[in-house]
């Protein structure tokens, strides 16, 4: 296994060799960068460890860099961070940690680099490559690191109970790094891991949160969420997608299990798009399915109304997991909402006012909620996903067919509130609402062209019949 640097890499490290040396500072280079390196994956975060003080060391390298970069200073954690060319670089002095059973925030001192070392929470993140000038490019490898990079093994350096009750975040590291780097996780390690489960109660719901994205944001998420569902973590930090999990089975009838269902449509988009957002929804596309599950002896199982539930619940599954409140959770929920309406569209004679309406609800996003659709194919049988596919394909094509003739795409329709509160003189109320929907509806269905002049003589008629009268000439609108 190869430490290769790039050649800026190599004069930073000299740079800050040099330096320590002068302040009579040992220094090493740490952690996830070291890791990747020997990996051959590219790493832009650089841990640097001294056994003295991190901050006057940054302060000393950064004084030696043209330009001269910004430090920024974290003197509650004794570490400063500064950014040179592609690198972001963070200094911090040896030190070893004590943690409190109702915290994971550790009690800390001053220690040596073998501290340091013994601090970290896996064999692959505790390797360091010594900066000195008398060992200069040693790896130093107290754990075998080396030899489970080799392996492809995630283990504790210490005894996993002991690791994992200290800071429960490294359980969740430990998932998403064997599913980030497509390693195994030792076995007494993994039985930890359901050993100390409830521990994760003490970490915040945003470090949790981080955790689940960055699993998500793999190219095969579903490997990170079985191992979160098979240790009893799943349970504890997201109840409602572990209540996915099971099939029931009634009169021989059983309905699919919706658990890994759900993972398969997440791996299918992970294949397509990038978007964390769209990654989300699918997710969270059948999330309601518990709630709403009912077996009828003719029909079977159906979960009617599991979209609108679903859509209905991410703002509250948002809210608890602290991630954002606004046009992202917004986008979110509309794909769960819409995630059927494509389906309905392949069936045969669908009418031009259906994709009109679709392409209305979906607007701009309706390139995402088909490549959910897509991905939510996740037959066994090949000729079945290959005739789903063929007739997404021609729902495609009348999407476009519509948009191109009736321009609905991101549509305002022509006759708004304050239009008809100023022509009939009257204040907000649900006649306003109703009139407005009409007309909006008409144009949907193509009774009426998508323009003003025959919206509003629509609307005129239609007021008329709810005994509402203009207060001015309709012919002084035109």
């Amino acid at each position: 296994m190869v430490f290769n640097i790039e050649r800026h890499e190599r004069e930073i490290f000299q740079l800050i060799s040099d330096t320590a040396e002068e302040l009579s500072y040992p220094a090493y280079v740490v952690g996830g960068y070291v890791r990747d390196r020997l990996l051959g994956r590219p790493s832009k975060d650089m841990d640097i460890v001294c056994v003295g003080n991190g901050i006057r060391l940054a302060q000393n390298v950064a004084a030696r860099l043209r330009p001269i970069p910004r430090i920024t200073v974290y003197k509650r954690f004794g570490t400063a961070m500064l950014k040179h060319k592609d690198l972001e670089i963070e200094f911090v002095g040896a030190r070893k940690e004590s943690y409190r059973h109702d915290s994971r925030k550790p009690t800390v001192e001053e220690g040596t680099l073998e501290d340091d070392q013994n601090r970290r929470d896996f064999t692959i993140n505790a390797l360091a490559v010594s900066l000195n000038a008398r060992d200069f490019g040693a790896i130093i490898d107290p754990f075998h690191g080396l030899q489970h990079l080799e392996e492809k093994v995630i283990k504790t350096p210490l005894e996993p109970g002991d690791t994992f009750s200290d800071d429960p975040l490294r359980m969740m590291r430990a998932i998403r790094f064997a599913t980030q780097l497509h390693f195994e996780i030792e076995p007494e390690t993994l039985a930890a891991i359901s050993q100390y489960k409830q521990r994760i109660n003490i970490v915040s719901k945003e470090r949790i949160t981080a955790e689940l994205e960055k699993i998500m944001a793999t190219d095969l998420p579903s490997v990170g969420f079985k191992l979160l569902h098979s240790t009893g973590l799943l349970k504890i930090i997201f109840p409602e997608l572990q209540a996915l999990h099971g099939v029931e089975v009634r009169n021989g009838k059983g309905h699919k299990d919706n658990f890994f269902h759900t993972l398969e449509v997440l791996d299918n988009l992970c294949k397509k798009s990038h978007n964390i957002w769209l990654r989300w929804a699918a997710l969270l596309h059948d999330i309601a399915k518990p709630p709403t599950k009912r077996f009828h002896p003719e029909q079977g199982w159906t979960f009617h109304g599991h979209d609108a539930l679903g859509a209905a619940m991410v703002p509250r599954i948002f809210k608890r997991m602290r991630l954002p409140l606004d046009g992202k959770m917004k986008f979110v929920q509309k794909m769960v909402r819409l995630h059927l309406r494509p389906i309905s569209l392949t069936k045969e004679n669908i009418t031009d006012s259906a994709i009109r309406r679709l392409l209305f609800d979906a607007g701009d996003d309706i390139d995402d909620l088909m490549l959910l659709c897509e991905a939510d194919i996740t037959s066994k049988n090949p000729k079945k996903v290959a005739r789903y596919l063929e007739n997404y394909e021609l729902v495609r094509d009348r999407l476009i067919a519509v948009e191109e003739n009736d321009r609905i795409r991101n549509w305002q329709p022509p006759i708004t509130g304050d239009l008809i509160m100023e022509t009939f003189g009257i204040p907000p109320s649900k006649e306003v609402g109703m009139l407005k929907d009409f007309v909006r509806d008409a144009i949907l269905d193509g009774d009426i062209p998508n323009a003003f002049e025959p919206a509003f003589q629509l609307l005129l008629e239609k007021a008329a019949e709810m005994g509402l009268q203009p207060r001015s000439n309709p012919q002084d609108r035109s």
